[in-house]
């Protein structure tokens, strides 16, 4: 079985944003870059977890980025994978990226494909269903438990009022959230094996761009806390009223 995980670079949650350019850009000075957690914490962790359970496992991930995601790249490699591939291009829209992913996946015959749900700095959760809709095959999103036997995998994910279980035959690409997996640090033995674990560098295909950035905007700076007196409840019954406007 060959699975292929796909990960993405995202700034630190900690990491402070801004946008330059007349905030057409995002400023990436002094930003320290991650893995996005969900790609790393639940898809990558699960796919470690199974090729523990079965070494026949062939474990792959892939990215789409210039040369500057390849300490991420080293750092899932030093967690578990086998190999790696970089798509060496700029990471712009999802479509242009679900593009490169779904053409080294059809190329390598995977069985199973895992993404995070989505990416912490767009939150878009599109990468996973483009990419099977781009190789025609089933999708599922939000999974928080997977596993496998040698023709199909069986999945949970949380729907309204109830949980929902599903089996599906393989090849299918499948969204990863809270649940499926707990975090991991790599060690020193996988610091130093990933040193040596390839690291293909692919070239891009030609794909449509169909989205643009036109202008980034922060969100309002939030006020500060306003107290009232508890002498005078009348005085919050008329702010929630009028001012909150939630009565």
């Amino acid at each position: 079985m060959k699975i292929l995980v796909c990960i993405s670079r995202t700034p630190d949650t900690t990491a402070k944003i801004a946008f330059t350019e007349n905030n057409t850009k995002f400023a990436t000075d002094g930003v320290q870059w991650i893995i996005n957690p969900y790609d790393e914490w639940y898809a990558l962790v699960r796919a470690i977890e199974l090729k523990e359970k079965d070494p026949t496992i062939t474990l792959h991930l892939i990215t789409v980025g210039d040369s500057e995601c390849d300490p991420i790249i080293r750092k899932a490699l030093a967690l578990g994978g086998d190999e790696a591939i970089r798509v060496n291009t700029a990471n712009t829209d999802a479509y242009f990226i679900s593009s490169q992913i779904a053409k080294i996946a059809k190329e390598g015959s995977y069985d199973l494909i895992m993404t995070g749900k989505e990416t912490i700095d767009h939150n878009g959760s599109s990468i996973g269903p483009m990419i099977a809709e781009l190789m025609d095959l089933p999708f599922v999103g939000l999974a928080t438990k997977l596993d496998i036997t040698s023709t199909s995998g069986s999945i949970s994910r949380e729907i309204e009022g109830g949980e929902e279980m599903l089996e599906v035959a393989f090849p299918f690409v499948i969204s990863c959230q809270k649940g499926m997996a707990e975090a991991r640090i790599p060690n020193m033995r996988g610091i130093m094996a990933a040193r040596t674990k390839p690291l293909n560098v692919s070239e891009p295909i030609a794909a449509d761009t169909l989205t643009n950035n036109i202008a980034f905007e922060l969100p309002p700076a939030k006020s500060g806390v306003r107290l009232i007196p508890a002498e005078t409840p009348e005085l919050l019954v008329k702010i929630l009223k009028e001012e909150a406007k939630v009565i």
